[in-house]
């Protein structure tokens, strides 16, 4: 990166960190700290909703989601709106006339003590996990493309977010979420706006759409049907996504506290629910856009020379290893393929049929190649991941993006990491407080001991986020990665909500023991069979509200 860059980088980050530090300035107590004082309006907790769900991940690895297998991913946000009208209607009234902190305190009221604490448990555990991701996705892929120690990026990654969300809590977790939003999106707008300047005379957006649909990319839609019927192992289709969909959506909004603490800082039940809605709304558009960020990028490299392997960084492990002579034989024939695009694009007729169907030829011989790296990077066992979808995107920006937008793609980064992580710090600690702390060390706690208690919190799961971080490696396409983390757990968390909301016979320890038991469930199924990973939350809740109505039977019969 040039002077410009690293200028733009660090007054990028120096801004965001300050405006929290400064917005938080007025946090007291734990009613500041975790709920915002319930004084945030509706607008402001779409936007701390959204900046949420939308960590480094999503910017890093959509697009690379995108470039590798088209845009069915969005499908799977498509059963959001559904969720969103059930949150509204039973969640969010319940949540707001209780008064509470977190979701599990109203598992103690309707069920029982170790029903809340099974609940919260699982919720740390996810949570914590996937916010280790979270620091490590962004900091392998910086550490990687600007050559950084991953160790030392790890904790600038998680350390500064530490700072402001230690200082103002969730205040200043959501007026951060603002203002990072805005810079994302802006950058977000102008790579993609330079993007499709840069495709080949002759070529606008559309055109490149239409190459991009020959190539198979912009598959929005997909069945999940084949010759033998319905494929429960796809991972993406319109069907996974408004069934699994829908209950992920549920579970992720109505269960996990990192989500439902965003909505609980609104000033009103309807705030809240016109927040969650709007956030509804904006999703899929959203996640459209990202990834098709990432097929714009596939069509740009369909007619350009592109890395024979995104992450650089392997390539040059690999050339001080017995595998050297191979790699150097594999770039000339990348180089080959190369000039091959070169005169397609020369020729004038891009939009040819027959240059279309040879550029596809020439894809798949690029796409042998890089097989051929993945399995000398698998053999040599040298310390880089084997899957280079996550720096995609971030390669493009390194290679293609003018000096001073390369600084503010790079700052997106650290913005988009930040404001996942440190609403997932706030919640982490609001659980450990109210459900563990207050339950089981020290029940009578003053006002300031709360105040002290949940800062000393949030800087434990922040330390511990960042160790997890530190060994974290080879988890593939990492916007998967943390779905199918969250997938092991949420559809057994939505199960004991839903049976807590609707099934109201259903006591305590049917639903406790029905839980273990769905745990079990769905982790075995995980282990045992390749059903796709959206399926795990459907099982996962039923599988909860099925053993303990039957468990409920048996208990009263005894």
């Amino acid at each position: 990166m040039s002077f410009i860059d690293w200028l733009v980088l660090l007054c990028t980050m120096t801004l965001v960190v300050l405006y929290g530090v400064y917005k938080g300035r007025t946090t007291k107590d734990i009613d500041g700290y975790y709920r915002s004082s319930r004084q945030l309006p509706w607008y402001m907790v779409m936007l701390s909703v959204i900046g949420t769900q939308a960590s480094a991940v999503t910017f890093l690895s959509g697009p690379g989601q995108a470039y590798a297998d088209g845009m069915r991913f969005v499908q799977y946000y498509f059963g959001l709106p559904l969720a969103t009208i059930v949150l509204c209607i039973t969640f969010i009234p319940i949540f707001h006339k209780l008064n509470i902190y977190t979701a599990y305190e109203y598992l103690e009221k309707r069920f029982d003590r170790k029903t809340r604490t099974f609940t919260s448990f699982l919720f740390l555990l996810s949570r914590a996990l996937s916010t280790g991701i979270s620091v490590y996705a962004p900091a392998i892929i910086l550490s990687s493309v600007l050559d950084w120690n991953i160790y030392i990026t790890n904790v600038i990654m998680g350390g500064i977010v530490i700072i402001y969300s230690i200082s103002g809590g969730a205040r200043a977790v959501a007026y951060t979420q603002q203002l990072q939003l805005g810079i994302i999106f802006a950058g977000l707008f102008l790579a993609a706006y330079l993007l499709i300047q840069m495709m080949p005379e002759g070529m606008g957006l559309s055109q490149a759409l239409q190459v991009g649909d020959k190539f198979g990319k912009m598959n929005v839609i997909t069945t999940g049907f084949t010759e033998n019927g319905f494929n429960w192992n796809d991972r993406f289709n319109i069907i996974s996504g408004i069934i699994g969909g829908f209950f992920l959506s549920l579970s992720y909004f109505g269960t996990d506290q990192s989500q439902v603490g965003r909505y609980l800082t609104a000033s009103t039940i309807k705030q809240s629910r016109l927040g969650l809605i709007m956030n509804g709304i904006v999703k899929i558009p959203m996640q459209f856009f990202i990834l098709l960020v990432g097929v714009l990028v596939f069509v740009y490299y369909s007619y350009n020379t592109s890395p024979l392997y995104f992450n650089e960084l392997a390539i040059q492990k690999l050339k001080k290893t017995a595998y050297k002579e191979q790699i150097l034989t594999l770039e000339k024939s990348h180089q080959l393929i190369s000039d091959e695009k070169k005169a397609i694009v020369e020729s004038g007729r891009i939009h040819h049929e027959d240059n279309i169907e040879a550029l596809k030829k020439l894809n798949v011989q690029e796409e042998a190649l890089r097989t051929q790296l993945k399995s000398m990077i698998k053999e040599s066992g040298i310390l880089v991941e084997n899957n280079d979808t996550n720096y995609v995107f971030i390669r493009f920006v390194m290679d293609h993006m003018p000096h001073g937008l390369i600084g503010l793609l790079i700052a997106v980064i650290f913005l988009a990491a930040w404001g996942s992580i440190a609403a997932a710090l706030n919640a982490l600690s609001s659980a450990t407080l109210i459900d563990f702390h207050k339950q089981y060390i020290k029940s009578d706690t003053t006002s300031e001991e709360e105040f002290r208690l949940s800062r000393m919190y949030t800087l434990f799961w922040g330390i511990f986020c960042i160790v997890f971080a530190q060994f974290a490696t080879n988890l593939g396409s990492l916007i998967e990665a943390v779905n199918i983390l969250g997938s092991w757990f949420y559809g057994v968390m939505l199960g004991i909500f839903l049976v807590a909301f609707y099934f109201k016979k259903v006591g305590g320890n049917a639903v406790f023991y029905g839980a273990i038991m769905g745990e079990i469930c769905v982790l075995s199924m995980y282990a045992c069979t390749n059903i796709g990973w959206l399926w795990l939350n459907v099982i996962g809740a039923l599988a909860v509200i099925g053993i303990s109505l039957v468990l409920q039977l048996i208990l009263r019969k005894r």
